[in-house]
């Protein structure tokens, strides 16, 4: 490769990435993220983003008394499945039939001496559960390096809702403070409405009826699949179906609009820049998993993208295991977004990713579908960290589950400043659930 188109390459990305950057502190002015961020100054200001234990505990917005409460120790260890209903059907995707209108997560009540209860997104069993009773939730927090300690592995949650309460301070500040009042959000439902039976003759009008909804609940992005030629319809004719979507949702949805697109690696390179080209007009925000995340397939997308002169952010990793192979995409910046999954990777995996990404300039966005509380994870991280570009919403509810103080208005989500998550069980509702494990000291 050129030397000099690979330092034109790079800085279109820079610029792609600033724009989006300053979107998210410059939303009363900018709602279409159009405005620019010197990378400079992200980088000065990154140092909580990369782990810098300095900055952390210069913050001064709480303290590490002397007489934290570490004779409060875990006497209980409940866990059950949280059922959740989904204020639509959701169609398929390029890979997978029709999603449904249900979902469920799997979660854990840790009770305490204290009368305090931490609660959060978690799966364990009765082996572990049983090891809990009798130790300090405090005991496995690594405050220095915003961690949290362990056997719950990646479903640390409980524990970090359980320090929060105990130190009277959000959970997004324990992790870091670092981020926008207000998380940007996007509507993360827009799926293969189209090929429904029920919506077969009239797809155009359920695209348009998805969009209304979501801005009733409060959104200005959405994200759109794509990728019927993969599976579901002939290679062209699907790949054709893709472009009439977008190009629908974008008449209907306005110029003001965020619109971007995922294809769940539904698409290989070359159809990849066939799409794009196709829908130019469409002023795509972000394009994600459009094929399998490999370091050149993805420089070249990037490559073509910025030779349109595109401002679409090329997006991916979320059907990562670990971060070892967000590795080489970080370090050739093959991608401006890397999406680890919430759940998976937990709070300890995706600031691990945020710390890698941000000396690069990469933003993070962790992907979530099928997830209330990952929901509300995400929204944390996005108050806790500055590389961070939009949090996946699955409008998905559930009467167990009291969530005050978390809200979406024009496209950014409030966060609570109740201590840990500011979540708590309606005991009522919880009393007809099946309990999975229950083990007490």
């Amino acid at each position: 490769m050129d030397t000099r188109t690979a330092v034109n390459d790079t800085a279109n990305s820079d610029s792609r990435l600033g724009a989006a950057q300053s979107g998210h502190r410059k939303r009363s002015t900018d709602r279409g993220e159009k405005a620019m961020l010197d990378r400079r100054t992200f980088l000065g200001r990154s140092a909580l983003a990369m782990g810098s234990s300095v900055a952390f505990a210069g913050l001064g917005r709480f303290a590490w008394a002397d007489d934290l409460p570490n004779d409060v120790k875990i006497t209980r260890v409940v866990a059950f499945d949280l059922p959740l209903k989904r204020a639509k059907i959701a169609g398929k995707n390029s890979r997978l039939d029709v999603h449904g209108d249900t979902s469920s997560d799997a979660m854990v009540r840790l009770f305490t001496n204290a009368g305090v209860e931490g609660l959060g997104a978690c799966r364990i069993d009765e082996k572990t559960a049983r090891g809990l009773p009798g130790k300090s939730p405090l005991d496995f927090f690594r405050r220095e390096a915003r961690r949290m300690g362990g056997p719950l592995g990646n479903g640390t949650m409980p524990l970090w809702d359980l320090a929060g309460k105990l130190l009277k301070t959000p959970a997004y500040k324990l992790l870091g403070g670092a981020g926008a009042e207000r998380v940007p959000v996007y509507d993360g439902s827009i799926y293969f409405a189209d090929l429904l039976p029920q919506y077969a003759d009239r797809w155009q009008d359920r695209f348009r009826e998805e969009i209304d909804q979501g801005r009733e609940r409060g959104h200005v992005a959405f994200k759109i699949k794509i990728g019927r030629g993969a599976k579901w319809m002939p290679r062209s004719d699907g790949d054709a179906r893709d472009v009439a979507v977008v190009e629908t949702i974008r008449k209907h949805a306005g110029r003001e609009a965020i619109l971007g697109v995922d294809a769940n690696n539904g698409y290989d390179l070359a159809g990849a820049k066939r799409f794009v080209d196709k829908t130019a007009d469409a002023n795509l925000a972000f394009a994600e998993e459009m094929f399998e995340e490999r370091v050149e397939p993805c420089l070249e997308f990037k490559r073509h993208i910025s030779e349109k002169k595109l401002k679409t952010l090329l997006a991916d990793g979320e059907t990562q295991s670990k971060l070892d192979p967000f590795k080489p995409l970080v370090e050739a910046k093959a991608v401006d977004v890397l999406q680890g999954d919430m759940k998976h990777f937990g709070f300890e995996g995706i600031l691990d990713e945020a710390d890698m990404a941000a000396p690069q300039g990469i933003l993070v966005a962790p992907h979530n579908w099928g997830s209330l509380v990952g929901y509300y994870m995400q929204l944390h991280v996005g108050r806790a960290i500055e590389n961070f570009y939009r949090a996946e919403h699955d409008p998905l509810s559930t009467d167990v589950l009291v969530a005050e103080g978390y809200a979406i208005k024009n496209g950014e989500a409030t966060v609570p400043d109740a201590a840990g998550f500011g979540l708590a069980i309606d005991e009522k509702k919880f009393a007809g659930l099946k309990v999975k494990v229950d083990v007490k000291a």
